[in-house]
């Protein structure tokens, strides 16, 4: 250290500071090193989550819907990311690993929750009643604040941009093969034709091009590859895929037996009738996402 005018002791950062030029030049090193090992793992496939076992691309019919999905702003209310508090696991079911996200290209994480959380939302309702509830959200959920989007069961979903997005993701990364027009069309429109099928067994009818169509078919998709997986790893089957959720807290206060009634309009009951079995998805990782029709709840599901 150097003695100053008051005959203290000067720190050398003091003196650096004097020299603004050369001062300018540290500070840019110094953010660039931060910036360069931050941004740097967003660009190796390597250093980001591994896929779980089982775990599989969107189809493109899937793909569409997720950019429906997108457009609309659906991430703005809802979220898709189930955390490890007990609450939540009641709710929705298994918290969330991040290997489920390894083919969602930017993840949908959201940041609030005004709609319930959609990362299990896979398989929980028939198509049907995810094409009321985008039709009129009333009709579904009384209460609910959701806006309608009627304009979805008009629009059509234009099979050029389901192909780009296609060819976009196969770019960054996502393992799809022998990608072309036609591929992308057939796979759309087999998988399309499905939930139709679906949809007219519950006396609903609308065209397979339409986007409702596709944006049900995202839905349905939202959670099965992650549940089978977990379930898989559970039953002993599978790797590890992230540390059990901690028991009950020992120390804790024993339930009030006098206490009130839990809130009907809480969190929704448990089906009484047992969870619905899952269906195994049929697509393999690194081909041409098939035409899989959406899973419909048993006979004793309820919505």
């Amino acid at each position: 250290m150097t003695e100053n005018q008051n005959g203290g002791k000067e720190h050398p950062h003091r003196r650096l500071e004097r020299h603004l030029g050369l001062f300018a030049i540290l500070t840019t090193v110094a953010i660039s090193i931060g910036g360069i090992v931050e941004i740097s793992p967003m660009f190796s496939a390597k250093l980001g989550p591994q896929p779980l076992d089982g775990v599989t691309p969107y189809t493109p019919l899937e793909v569409a819907g997720r950019d429906i999905y997108v457009r609309e702003g659906c991430y703005l209310c809802h979220s898709q990311m189930v955390r490890p508090m007990r609450a939540e696991l009641l709710r929705y079911g298994e918290w969330t690993r991040a290997g489920e996200y390894a083919y969602d290209r930017p993840f949908q994480l959201g940041s609030r929750r005004i709609g319930p959380d959609l990362q299990r939302v896979g398989g929980k309702y028939p198509d049907a009643w995810h094409f009321e509830h985008l039709r009129d959200p009333r009709s579904t959920s009384p209460g609910s604040v959701m806006p309608a989007y009627p304009w979805l069961l008009e629009d059509r979903v234009a099979m050029q941009d389901v192909y780009a997005s296609v060819r976009a993701l196969e770019k960054l990364g996502v393992p799809y093969r022998n990608v072309t027009q036609e591929t992308v069309a057939a796979a759309v429109r087999s998988q399309a034709r499905a939930i139709t099928n679906n949809l007219e067994g519950m006396e609903i009818t609308t065209e397979p091009d339409r986007e409702i169509v596709a944006l049900i078919a995202y839905l349905q998709r939202l959670g099965l590859d992650g549940k089978a997986a977990l379930a898989r790893a559970a039953a002993g089957d599978g790797a590890p895929t992230g540390p059990a959720m901690p028991p009950a807290n020992p120390h804790a206060t024993p339930a009030n037996p006098h206490a009130a009634p839990a809130n009907p309009h809480g969190a929704r009951a448990a089906n009484p009738h047992g969870a619905r079995p899952e269906r195994a998805r049929a697509t393999p990782v690194g081909t041409m996402p098939g035409s899989a029709p959406s899973p419909q709840p048993g006979p004793g599901a309820t919505p």
